[in-house]
């Protein structure tokens, strides 16, 4: 992406309260499946503006979660929030380096960047044993996509349907436990600030900013018109012991 594409899109990310659908709700079913201690260690990869650090925080009240991102902008506007709280530590991080090791990982939507299987398999080494793992994935819901959803995600050639993301789960030497889809109001907790954020914008908005304006507001017209087809799907894995091994 050009500078000043990534300007606009900065512009119109700011300040948004999350980065990706999603709501406590997802927190709570995963953590609750996990059977998270109170006191547990938890590290919130790819966290954006720390959308779910209060959720991670309830589930884990006496225990730290170590928020990363690798986007300056994200880490200063969680740390704003969170600076004060000894139970949360924000880094600028990339994802595909986690240090220290968690009784949980929580990742709202961007293994992708990382690929399901590259994404669990460097993470394990960050994994207490007995800990586990809780990721959402953008997901096909039929084989028949409408033309519009097909379009919209060409962006992403890897996407598939939960039988695909359960292959590359144990691919990387995990099960799943878990599953369940993202619901209308994980989604809309999303996109109804950035509809509000992409009117905002609008008036005066030059090429590049009213090119971004554009496509977000498409992805969020594309979902709202077609959310059979495609979504989030939440999946709570842990690795199976390797060979030889009783552990992790």
């Amino acid at each position: 992406m050009r500078s000043d594409d990534m300007t606009a899109f900065y512009q119109l990310h700011r300040d948004l309260p999350r980065e990706g659908p999603g709501e406590a709700a997802d927190v709570a079913w995963a953590t609750a499946l996990a059977e998270l201690a109170p006191v547990a260690r938890v590290a919130d990869v790819a966290c954006g503006p720390g959308g779910d650090i209060p959720a991670l925080l309830e589930a884990a009240p006496q225990g730290h979660v170590t928020a990363l991102d690798k986007t300056a902008h994200f880490v200063d506007a969680a740390r704003a929030r969170w600076q004060d709280d000894p139970r949360v530590t924000l880094l600028r991080a990339d994802m595909a380096a986690i240090h220290n090791e968690y009784d949980f990982i929580w990742c709202a939507g961007a293994v992708y960047f990382m690929g399901v299987t590259e994404a669990l398999t460097a993470w394990r080494r960050a994994l207490r044993p007995g800990g586990m793992i809780a990721f959402s994935e953008v997901c096909w819901f039929t084989g028949s996509p409408s033309p519009r959803a097909a379009t919209h995600w060409q962006q992403y050639p890897a996407m598939t349907d939960a039988e695909g993301i359960a292959a590359r789960v144990a691919a990387a030497g995990y099960e799943t436990i878990a599953t369940r889809r993202l619901s209308d109001a994980a989604w809309e907790s999303y996109y109804t600030p950035l509809d509000a954020r992409i009117a905002s914008l609008r008036p005066g908005a030059d090429a590049a900013l009213a090119a971004v304006l554009d496509a977000a507001q498409e992805e969020a017209a594309c979902w709202r018109a077609h959310r059979e087809d495609f979504g989030y799907l939440l999946s709570l894995v842990r690795p199976l012991p390797r060979a030889g091994s009783a552990g992790r």
